[in-house]
């Protein structure tokens, strides 16, 4: 391997100056500055704060609305994880055996994650009104009481179905050029042999497609705990009952909208960490059970 040698020393720091000030800016800094917000308590009119140390995480941590939230969070993550994958697995398979108009397909399916989370989420809450959605009409003739606004369970699969809709495509695109990157000679050999395309694929495909499989669960875990904020906050603002209230609406609603900073910033700290965590786990244990071919 060609080792490259730069000119100069201080090179190589000037080509990297720019990606570690956008670091700096706007990671660690406001990293730093949640911390240091989480340590203080602020008066009823936000002119004095006070030093309390860890009193707000010892408040936050005993808090049964937070605990709520943490046990909302585990569920929506989960259940948007696996879906949005699952799914765009399915269809990337199904792509690859299309024969006329592929690219075509596969546009379409691209389409969707260019729609921002906020407006996923608007058009799902349309489809799914109670009152004149499309899609809600059908599930009242079959009886069905649909309704969101009202029936935790309900505003639940909906912020599921809208996050899970919105992630697909990224999910999709991945699939696709892991399956692309599979040699043709392997699934040949194993027809040959007489394995069925079933059979061939969980015991040739899937194992190959591990590396992004473990790429997109990192992403799509740190998706569904971030970035469906504007699907939550779009569709159910955290109801009814708090019940698809996450950690990061959580975070918002006690911030910016009943103005507890020394419990919100806690609470972002406490996230930070818990997104620190799960992803140093799935690269310590799970990474493990990947092989690089």
């Amino acid at each position: 391997m060609r080792r490259t040698v730069f000119p100069h020393k201080l090179l190589p720091w000037l080509l990297v100056a720019p990606q570690l000030a956008i670091t700096l800016i706007f990671f660690y800094w406001p990293a730093a500055q949640a911390f240091r917000q989480s340590l203080l308590k602020e008066d009823a009119f936000g002119l004095k704060t006070s030093f309390v140390g860890l009193a707000n995480f010892r408040k936050v941590l005993a808090d049964p609305a937070y605990l709520n939230a943490l046990q909302v969070t585990v569920i929506f993550s989960a259940m948007v994880a696996f879906l949005a994958m699952a799914i765009a697995l399915f269809l990337a398979v199904q792509a690859e055996k299309v024969v006329r108009g592929k690219s075509f397909y596969r546009t379409l399916m691209i389409w969707p994650y260019a729609v921002a989370p906020a407006i996923a989420g608007m058009l799902w809450l349309f489809m799914f009104n109670p009152s004149f959605g499309t899609l809600a009409w059908p599930l009242r003739q079959m009886g069905i009481r649909w309704n969101p606004l009202l029936n935790a369970d309900h505003a639940m699969m909906l912020v599921v179905a809208a996050a899970t809709w919105k992630q697909i495509s990224y999910n999709f695109l991945f699939f696709v050029a892991g399956l692309q990157a599979i040699p043709r000679s392997l699934l040949e050999a194993a027809a040959i042999d007489g394995a069925s395309r079933r059979h061939a694929f969980w015991t040739i495909v899937f194992p190959l497609l591990a590396p992004t499989t473990f790429f997109l669960l990192v992403v799509n875990t740190v998706y569904a705990l971030f970035d469906t904020f504007g699907i939550i906050h779009a569709v159910t603002g955290g109801g009814p009952g708090k019940a698809t209230e996450t950690l990061v609406y959580k975070v918002y609603n006690d911030g910016f909208v009943n103005l507890i900073m020394g419990d919100s910033a806690a609470q972002s700290v406490i996230l930070m960490v818990i997104v620190i965590a799960l992803t140093a786990f799935q690269f310590r244990f799970i990474e493990r059970r990947v092989h690089y071919g």
